[in-house]
């Protein structure tokens, strides 16, 4: 009954396979999603930096004597 040219049988080895590779996604998905937070979270930081060094570089122009 199990005869690998039945169409159930074919079709059973086909869901089986989607389903692995559903599963595969669903697990890089996750990854990805938390390597994106991890870098949202890193630009989030660089921006701040930036902005503190504008900031700081605007001061010390201000400070500086007219010419």
């Amino acid at each position: 009954m199990n005869n690998p040219s039945d169409p159930f049988t074919t079709l059973e080895h086909k869901l089986d396979r989607l389903l692995a590779l559903m599963d595969n996604l669903r697990l890089e998905n996750a990854g990805l999603r938390a390597r994106v937070n991890a870098l949202e979270s890193e630009k989030n930081t660089l921006e701040q930096k930036i902005a503190t060094a504008c900031a700081r570089l605007e001061a010390l122009r201000d400070q500086l004597p007219a010419s």
